[in-house]
């Protein structure tokens, strides 16, 4: 057995990595194996900063860091799903109890919300302009009298088959006309 001489005590053993070494090589790539199990970007950065602190606070005692924090990872995040599963929603308990205290927040949008709204529906209205008569009285009667392809067959002379078919057209060319206008992705 070698004898270490006091300088030789502060060398890192070969594989040997500090945390911080840890966390500036694998964070994104923990954060990326954590979004595909959570599906949520917040959820998986909570996911593998929990799993750095576990590892920070055994640091000493785990001896291959890189397997450990994946296999923490996962287990987290399927945790994580799992209790997504279980979420209840507050409205059940808003049913069962009309005291003030339970009301819930304004439900009216924000401010820049309601401009974001207001901004969206001008897009639509002046995407209906593009389509022809025919395609923009289709429209009316499918969204504004909420009849059946059948009773707009009827109204109009036109077979459903058909009827369907212009609405297709109309719907793609308007969600066109909205993409290209940035107002939907």
């Amino acid at each position: 057995m070698a004898v270490m001489r006091p300088d030789e005590t502060s060398a890192k053993p070969p594989g040997w990595e500090t945390i911080e070494e840890l966390f500036a090589a694998l964070e994104a790539p923990l954060l990326g194996y954590a979004l595909r199990y959570t599906g949520e970007a917040g959820l998986a950065e909570d996911v593998v900063q929990e799993a750095f602190m576990k590892l920070h606070a055994q640091f000493g005692s785990v001896e291959k860091p890189r397997p450990w924090l994946y296999r923490t990872v996962h287990n987290l995040a399927l945790n994580q799903r799992r209790a997504a599963g279980r979420t209840v929603s507050l409205d059940q308990f808003l049913e069962a109890d009309h005291s003030p205290a339970a009301d819930p927040a304004d439900p009216a949008p924000l401010p820049d919300e309601q401009i974001i709204r207001l901004e969206g529906i001008g897009q639509v209205r002046l995407s209906l302009e593009t389509l022809d008569p025919r395609s923009r009285e289709l429209i009316r009667l499918k969204f504004n009298e909420n009849l059946s392809y059948k009773d707009i067959g009827a109204r109009t002379g036109l077979t459903i088959g058909h009827v369907g078919n212009i609405l297709h057209h109309a719907l793609k060319n308007i969600a066109g006309e909205l993409a290209r206008t940035g107002v939907v992705p």
